[in-house]
């Protein structure tokens, strides 16, 4: 079978951008990425992209060239991204193409999200008596967490500050700003113990990576970091995910654990291998919690841990060094293959003012609603 690496990546910035459709940014975004490669559209034999507010990913075919290209839309939620990057490496994995795109692209109106119950499979009264919440879901969750597990709200306040500091550093995040802790803490709080600086926000952006088969990427005298493993899970029995109405006595693995299990497993690489990582960081508990479910630390370890800086640059293992969903905001669409595109980005040493000491090993994984998790692991 067919080796699969990135021999491009391109970006649209995140944040809001008025003078932009989500299909302008998702365009940008391809052109960049066609540009890093040094190839045209006309030379793509596929695509695989996703956008969940701002149309159909394929309505910028015209934009790009109508070249008959095999173009299939992507729609898993937050985890659009990371499923479109799966599809892009199974194409290329089987024998079937040789060079492809995956890419997303998506525009929130201000806002929170506002998920209608029926399309998740719950009756109207689910949301109708604020069950719908995602906000109320995550503090609920990680107060739990902190009860089991020792964790202090300073711990969500530092990871807060540490994505604002990264976040300042990257090009294309939004939040530009550095934070500190103490405000953090002592800001707003919107769920307990979650304050309004410990959310991400809906955002806009694109995002696009070029995939070649080892052949194609020799062929045409290009190099990039190679996916070593790549892997999709959903909730089981006893996971406790967003919108679930309850949680079981008996608990299940989250479809996290599941995810990283199997991408650690077909990369053959241990989570003591990964030098720098990229995970779901929707809000501070996110973050924390996804650590151990990515078996990056154990349950508890991380109160230690982020204290001691080890999820900072230049700590043993910096943890979303472009400031994460915290500092880029979600695009649900984009938000995957960001993680992706900062990742590559790294391996490549090109994360200026963000660069992580020669790293060999990357990972990442986004998680969505209603219990779905993507995770990839990238190496040089």
């Amino acid at each position: 079978m067919s080796e699969v690496h990135i021999v491009g990546a391109g970006i649209h910035p995140f944040g809001r951008h008025d003078d932009k459709s989500g299909l302008d940014q998702g365009v940008i975004a391809v052109r960049e990425a066609l540009a890093d490669a040094g190839i045209e559209w006309k030379d793509i034999q596929f695509a695989f992209g996703g956008s969940s507010a701002a149309g159909n990913a394929d309505a910028m075919l015209p934009r790009l060239g109508l070249t008959g290209v095999q173009f299939i839309n992507v729609a898993n939620g937050c985890a659009t991204g990371g499923s479109a990057l799966l599809s892009g490496y199974w194409a290329i994995k089987s024998g079937e193409f040789d060079l492809g795109v995956v890419l997303g692209f998506d525009k929130h109106p201000r806002g929170a999200f506002n998920p209608e119950p029926e399309a998740w499979g719950l009756p109207k009264w689910y949301g109708e008596t604020g069950m719908m919440l995602t906000t109320q879901f995550f503090a609920m969750k990680i107060q739990r967490y902190m009860g089991l597990y020792g964790i202090t709200p300073m711990t969500l306040a530092r990871v807060a500050e540490k994505a604002f500091e990264n976040g300042a550093k990257a090009p294309h995040s939004w939040r530009k700003q550095p934070v500190d802790a103490e405000t953090i803490l002592n800001s707003q709080m919107v769920s307990d113990p979650l304050t309004k600086f410990m959310f991400c926000s809906p955002a806009e952006g694109g995002a696009a990576l070029i995939l070649a088969s080892g052949k194609k990427m020799r062929e045409l005298g290009l190099a990039g970091p190679r996916i070593r493993g790549a892997a999709v899970r959903t909730r089981v029995n006893g996971s406790f995910e967003v919108f679930s109405p309850s949680l079981d006595v008996q608990r299940g693995p989250s479809p996290t654990e599941i995810a990283s299990k199997a991408a650690y497993e077909m990369a053959g690489v241990s989570p003591q291998d990964i030098d720098v990582a990229q995970i779901q960081d929707t809000e501070s508990g996110a973050e924390i919690m996804h650590m151990a479910e990515n078996g990056l630390c154990k349950d508890g370890e991380q109160e230690k841990l982020i204290a001691d800086g080890a999820t900072r640059l230049g700590g043993k293992l910096p943890i979303n060094t472009d400031g994460g969903c915290l500092a880029c905001g979600e695009p649900i669409g984009a938000s995957g293959l960001r993680q992706i595109y900062e990742n590559v980005q790294q391996l490549r040493g090109r994360a200026h003012g963000r660069q992580v000491e020669k790293p060999r090993t990357a990972y990442s994984q986004v998680y969505g609603a209603p219990g779905l998790s993507a995770a990839a692991i990238l190496g040089t």
